[in-house]
This record gives C-alpha cells, structure tokens and sequence, in this order.
C-alpha cells in the first residue's frame, strides 16, 4: 500500500511492479490498469493484517511501527513500510515520542517465498533509503517475512542494492515522464502476472491498452 499525495511522486512499491515486469508496471502506474487475481488478493489480505495504521508498541528495548507512511525527496518515491522494527541502542538516532536512540530495521510482508530475482530486496532497500533520508541514519539490514515458509529473512543492504534502487527509480521516473509502455516480453512469469488478460501478448506487441481499448469503442 502506498500514500501518493504528490504527482510527480511515484509508488515506491511500483518498484517490486518494475523489476517483475516493466511493462506490467507501465499498465498499472502509467496506463491505469488493473486486474486482480488469487496472488493479488492474497497479498492484500497478508497487508492487512500488517497495515494497521502508524500503530506503535513498546516491549523491552524493542519499538514496533506499523504501516509507517515514508518519502524520499531525492528519489521522489512515497509509501508504507509494513512494520519498521526499532531496536534501542547507543548508536542509533532519536525518534520522536521515545526516549532514548534506537537502530532501524524495515521489515517487508510478502504472500509468497523468496523470488530468483531482486523485486522483493529492492523495495526493501527502497524503504531502507527512504527511512535513512527522513531519520538521518545508516540502515544495513532489513527483513522479508514470506507467508508461504512462515520465516523472515535477513537482507543485507549494501551500497551495491541501494545504488541499483537509485538507478532502478530514474528508468521508473523516465518512463512516466514519457508515458511510455514497453511492447510485450512473454515469458514464464506471464502465467502469474495479474494483469494477464489485459495485457493481451498476442494482440498488444504493436499497441498499448488504451489504444487498444479506444479501437473496440469505436468499433
């Protein structure tokens, strides 16, 4: 879930959209296209339970933030962590309403288990930096719980996945200043994309949807 209060913000989980498939994340952010399917639905039921709105609980040194809205003016991106773990430590930063320092950990729900490619650790470095940008802190490591294997994850945020977010956010940013939507790249991972019937591989390897669509209106 994400906040877009400002237009020329993009949807940080657009990221995960972006890695996955360009062109399904044209469909959804650019074109204004969505379909749901079993994943989709299962994914929000998971948020659900994870989004309970900036909702904060103390237990011993450690304060967990739920549904934590974040932005980064450098990357222009807006969004929701699901939950921001705060562990109290002398090398940390302070936060307002706590007493003490604490270090930042983001902590990312996902439906399924860990993916082949970098979709899920990408946007949760995105929130990494985002959280970095607003705290004025350091974030090396960040966590995927995945429903499927009921077990969170360590992620290590280097530089290196960082400075791949950074650029992965300028070709986002590109992309919709241009309203461009990339011609079809069928593969495997069409057979679980959501938005397999409006993306039409067969019909859509020379028109957009919306072209598409004003076609059959016309008709």
């Amino acid at each position: 879930m994400d906040v877009n209060e400002d237009e020329h913000y993009l949807m940080l989980s657009g990221i995960q959209h972006f890695e996955f498939c360009r062109r399904q994340w044209a469909l959804i952010h650019i074109e204004q296209q969505w379909e749901e399917n079993v994943r989709t639905v299962e994914g929000q039921y998971l948020h659900k339970k994870a989004d309970q709105p900036f909702i904060r609980e103390k237990r011993g040194d450690k304060l967990t933030v739920r549904a934590m809205p974040v932005k980064s003016e450098n990357m222009k991106i807006t969004g929701i962590c699901d939950v921001v773990e705060f562990i109290q430590s002398d090398e940390g930063v302070e936060i307002h309403g706590s007493e003490g320092k604490y270090l930042a950990f983001p902590v990312e729900y996902k439906r399924g288990k860990p993916k082949i490619n970098d979709a899920d650790v990408l946007q949760l470095a995105a929130q990494a930096l985002c959280l970095e940008e607003m705290l004025l802190c350091e974030i090396g490591t960040g966590y995927l719980f995945y429903n499927e294997i009921k077990h969170r994850v360590e992620v290590q945020l280097t530089a290196e996945i960082k400075d791949k977010v950074k650029v992965v956010t300028a070709d986002m940013h590109d992309y919709y200043r241009r309203g461009f939507t990339p011609k079809v790249k069928t593969g495997i991972f069409c057979r679980s994309c959501s938005l397999q019937e409006i993306c039409l591989p067969e019909v859509m390897n020379k028109r957009t949807v919306r072209s598409y669509v004003e076609g059959k209106i016309k008709e």
